[in-house]
């Protein structure tokens, strides 16, 4: 069983002072890092690269040079600069017509292609955010809720894929919710650096640069009410691509800091009993950095995410110290989530076994606390008056097999499971966590959640306001089911 002293102690150090809210690329995150893997060590799991705790992470931080990051198009009425933000990991300067690509999708198995007939190589993509219908629950993507499809990382590769030298995304003009940027534009900033993936992690074949589209500059590009086109889209009778002549342009990215510098995944491995499931594994995951300091304000991250990191350093005692399933366990706390989930893409790309070996990932990212309304989630999500033992999943979409092992093994422990965030498309959730890099290759993973509050990302988010009791049954349901993914002959598997 989960030790709540243990759990205690452990979250209690993670956002001590010392630790300098542990921020990526710093000695604060460098120091929980470093304690993180002799904790697990001390745990008796074995290392999970190459004889050692730790998986290097190489990382590009960078700061763009804002009045010298442009798209130029050349309008009808003449040329305009925009001055998008843009998120790439290199400088960059190039020439290409942009062309609209509908929603940017291409899923053979709805019958859905935006690209159909349409040749974007060397040239620009402007696409709607999200997916069409996304509130409908015909859709067929995901009924109500978001699929893979829906995320900025799907439309950036797939337009690579297509040719593309740059991808234009402009939030859907339909939406009856606030985008993302605005719900966070209500909290105050945490951090003023921006971070990419480095060469090294993303395949720089799959990378193209992302520019920001505001509503008003997408109506210009468009030439046309927004609104109207995604209607048509939605409606199934107008092909996307096609509908909007093409714009010559050219872009250029720059920077006004760039460095690289080198983070750590935290890696312990179970070894499994079985010789041929032991080729096959279980992933534990959360992630330890959080957001360091906002001038001399420390953000502790007591709930975001030292609960989720010390959830997986105690789920590692707990099978230590069982009889070793069929199936190896990995013990995985990821750097860097905080900037862009890096440290998890960084090892979907480099793992340890096989992501096609990868039979499931438990990823907890604040599962310390009770969820309460917020300004932000006001008329946004119906979040019950008590969540006091209440857990969220996110992602049974893609694996009903995943959460019926959740279920049956919750039969003992008596938490409240909750799918509504699989349901939500105002948050965009779904791509919010580690998983994520995970569902992208088709492995069943589910982010273990127990909601926003208040004191999201905020100097409040303290260790006197876990709610240890919860958190102790949520790692002895991970552990339990846990247990079952490792030792059952029919693991689950991906549904898209």
């Amino acid at each position: 069983m989960a030790s709540i002293d243990r759990l205690r102690a452990g979250i209690t150090y993670l956002t001590s002072p010392a630790l300098d809210g542990r921020l990526s690329l710093t000695k604060g995150d460098q120091a929980a890092t470093d304690w993180l893997a002799e904790q697990m060590k001390a745990a008796g799991v074995g290392p999970g690269v190459r004889g050692s705790f730790l998986q290097r992470v190489p990382l590009l931080e960078y700061r763009l040079r804002s009045e010298q990051t442009w798209v130029e198009v050349q309008l009808p009425a003449g040329k305009k600069k925009y001055n998008f933000g843009a998120s790439f990991h290199k400088p960059a300067r190039f020439e290409g017509a942009i062309v609209f690509a509908g929603f940017g999708i291409t899923a053979p198995e709805a019958g859905y292609d935006d690209y159909a007939g349409l040749d974007v190589k060397g040239k620009m993509v402007l696409v709607f955010d999200h997916e069409p219908r996304e509130s409908d629950p015909q859709s067929p993507f995901a009924g109500s809720g978001l699929s893979l499809y829906a995320h900025s990382y799907y439309k950036m590769t797939n337009a690579a894929r297509h040719g593309a030298v740059a991808l234009l995304l402009m939030a859907d003009p339909g939406r009856t919710h606030p985008t993302y940027a605005e719900i966070a534009a209500k909290r105050p900033r945490t951090t003023t650096v921006n971070s990419s993936i480095a060469p090294q992690i993303l395949e720089e074949k799959d990378a193209i640069p992302i520019f920001t589209v505001s509503d008003q500059a997408g109506r210009e590009l468009l030439g046309t009410d927004p609104k109207g086109v995604q209607a048509r889209i939605e409606s199934g009778t107008t092909p996307a691509g096609l509908s909007i002549a093409p714009l010559p342009a050219k872009a250029q990215i720059r920077f006004r800091e760039r460095r690289r510098g080198v983070g750590y995944n935290v890696i312990g491995m179970i070894e499994g009993s079985d010789p041929q499931l032991r080729k096959e594994a279980i992933l534990f995951t959360g992630h330890h950095d959080h957001n360091g300091r906002v001038g001399e304000t420390l953000m502790p991250g007591a709930d975001d995410n030292a609960s989720g990191s010390i959830a997986v350093l105690e789920l590692a005692r707990l099978f230590a110290a069982a009889p070793r399933p069929k199936r190896t366990l990995l013990f995985i706390i990821f750097a860097a989530e905080e900037r862009g989930l890096l440290g998890a893409y960084h090892y979907v790309s480099s793992p340890v076994i096989p992501i096609a070996q990868t039979r499931a990932v438990l990823n907890f990212d604040m599962v310390g606390r009770n969820e309460t309304k917020t300004a932000e989630s006001e008329g946004l999500v119906d979040i019950a008056a008590d969540t006091s033992n209440e857990l969220n999943l996110i992602g049974c979409r893609f694996s009903p097999q995943y959460c019926a092992a959740i279920d049956k093994a919750d039969g003992k422990v008596g938490l409240a499971i909750n799918h509504k965030w699989d349901h939500d498309v105002a948050f965009n959730v779904l791509r919010r966590s580690d998983h994520f890099p995970f569902l992208l290759r088709h492995v069943p993973a589910l982010w273990w959640f127990t909601g926003f509050h208040p004191d999201y990302h905020q100097p409040t988010d303290t260790v006197e306001k876990i709610n240890f009791e919860k958190l102790a049954k949520i790692v002895n349901l991970a552990f339990a089911t846990g247990m079952d993914l490792a030792d059952t002959a029919n693991p689950p598997s991906f549904r898209p």
